[in-house]
């Protein structure tokens, strides 16, 4: 049985190299090249794009040659003819879709139609989700539970695939290192039909990433890249059947990690972006790596790593079957700072967004603090009491200082604004910090102008430094609590106003006794 496998993985090997050159040359010779026109696109210069046709026909053939050889010197319930065409049926047509697409293109909702059409197939050939041990421990599922977890399974590998293709080599690699995991797990199980197939694949994948490593000189295409999700998701459904409990379910989502997270995290970003789902666009994985300064080859060869650190994880769990919570929580550890160095701005924001939902406590506190400010400052008619409000409210709130900008020139003494002091530029301070407020990151800006059509000038609130995120919703400062603080800076100078007139005119009796004793 060994030799056989070693003699079928040359063998795949060898047609695979050979269909290859020869379907790259073909594609040459006639001008079936895809020029780089989409922004997505990495590659500069026009090549084959149906590396898909010799992937196809390099591995029926060689699976060909295992049946004969099963059948003509072993026993024919090693490897039995109808189970394998009933899973290999649908794969065809899968093949024929991504070949059609790569030719003519089609739509993203007759692809998933026709990919759930053959993972029904799969499903009635007696390949598809029967158990479910997450949920119902020890139960087989019934068909309108097992047949749309089986359609869903299949979506999510088979387009997974087909959009982490696109750097030279990366879906290939990460299928070959997928497929080796689903060949260890099926000579451990043992399950020989999936050992066959699968040592089968990672021989014309080996065999085609010769062409398809940076720089490629072809490409999978559709009809590879779905051709070979599919195969993948097949065999792991087969191969995790005689796992036992959690760990059939969990073995297949920890090897498969890598496409399964692009995909997950295409779909989220793009939801949260308000982007349609099925546009392609330059934010997967693989295109943050290069956006970080990473070569294409670079950006590969660590996203293998980080494929060959899932298939790792997902056979330790085969063994160590007891630990499989630690695992799965590091694991998502290691899933979520890898995330975050990524940077992706919708996540960014997602966070926050969290973050903000379990400070919900603090920003109701603030809410309310802002609220009862606005309140207090309808009875204030003097900066002195304006300044302490506006203290006790945004200390606790996280602002550092405050700074008044008059728009029109007075004849107002400084003592008039205590406890604010004028700076060189004729702007008023006030500042409850010791580290002062020189050149700070950012300021909130609140122009003074109450019901009257004149305005008064600004205020500015000044953050903590080096603080975490405002606890506050500023749309809570920019209207009843601005409102209110125009009004009372509006009743403050005009009360120093009157105060300046009322003094003007007592002097004016002095002067004149003072001329009329002259």
């Amino acid at each position: 049985m060994s030799t056989l496998l070693v003699l079928l993985f040359c063998l795949a090997l060898l047609l695979s190299w050979v269909f290859t050159r020869f379907v790259r040359d073909l594609a040459r010779a006639r001008g079936w090249l895809e020029t780089p026109m989409l922004e997505r696109h990495v590659h500069m210069t026009p090549l084959p794009r149906i590396g898909g046709a010799a992937i196809f026909a390099s591995f029926t053939i060689a699976v060909g040659c295992a049946l004969l050889v099963a059948r003509w010197f072993l026993s024919p319930l090693i490897l039995p003819v109808v189970p394998i065409l009933k899973l290999l049926a649908p794969a065809v047509i899968i093949f024929a879709l991504g070949l059609y697409d790569d030719v003519r293109g089609v739509s993203p909702k007759w692809k998933l139609l026709v990919q759930a059409l053959a993972a029904t197939l799969l499903y009635m050939g007696g390949y598809g989700v029967r158990h479910f041990d997450l949920v119902f421990s020890g139960h087989p599922l019934q068909t309108f539970i097992g047949v749309p977890l089986t359609i869903f399974w299949v979506l999510l590998i088979t387009n997974a695939f087909n959009l982490i293709d696109g750097l030279d080599g990366l879906a290939a690699g990460s299928g070959l290192f997928s497929t080796v995991v689903i060949l260890i797990l099926s000579l451990f199980t043992p399950n020989p039909m999936v050992s066959f197939l699968a040592i089968v694949l990672a021989g014309v994948i080996l065999g085609f990433l010769r062409f398809n490593f940076h720089p490629a000189s072809i490409f999978l295409g559709d009809s590879g890249s779905l051709f070979i999700g599919f195969l993948i998701s097949a065999l792991a459904i087969v191969a995790s059947q005689k796992a036992p409990t959690i760990v059939a379910v969990s073995i297949p989502l920890v090897s498969l990690g890598l496409p399964i997270l692009d995909v997950v995290l295409a779909v989220a970003r793009r939801f949260l972006g308000g982007k349609p789902i099925f546009r392609g666009d330059r934010d997967h994985i693989h295109h943050k790596l290069l956006k970080r300064g990473l070569s294409q080859r670079e950006a590969v060869l660590l996203l293998y790593a980080v494929t060959a650190g899932f298939g790792f994880i997902s056979l330790v769990l085969l063994h160590r079957g007891t630990a499989i919570a630690l695992l799965l929580a590091l694991t998502g550890t290691g899933v979520l700072i890898g995330i975050q160095q990524l940077r992706y701005g919708e996540f960014g924001e997602m966070l926050s967004l969290l973050q903000r939902a379990t400070r919900r406590r603090q920003i109701v506190a603030n809410h309310v603090a802002v609220r009862h400010a606005a309140e207090s400052l309808e009875s204030c008619d003097e900066f002195r009491s304006i300044c302490f409000v506006l203290r006790d409210t945004l200390r606790p709130v996280g602002f550092d200082g405050i700074r008044f900008q008059m728009l029109h020139p007075n004849g107002f003494l400084p003592a008039s604004f205590l406890p604010l002091k004028y700076e060189p530029d004729g702007k008023l301070l006030l500042s409850w910090s010791e580290r002062g407020l020189d050149d700070p990151p950012w300021e909130l800006r609140l122009e003074l102008g109450a019901d009257s059509n004149e305005r008064w000038g600004y205020v500015s609130l000044i953050p903590v430094y080096d603080e975490k995120a405002i606890a506050l919703d500023m749309n809570v400062l920019t209207r009843e609590f601005r409102v209110a603080l125009s009004k009372a800076v509006e009743r403050a100078c005009s009360r120093m106003e009157a105060e300046l007139k009322s003094e003007s005119d007592n002097r004016k009796p002095q002067f004149h006794k003072i001329a009329a004793g002259l």
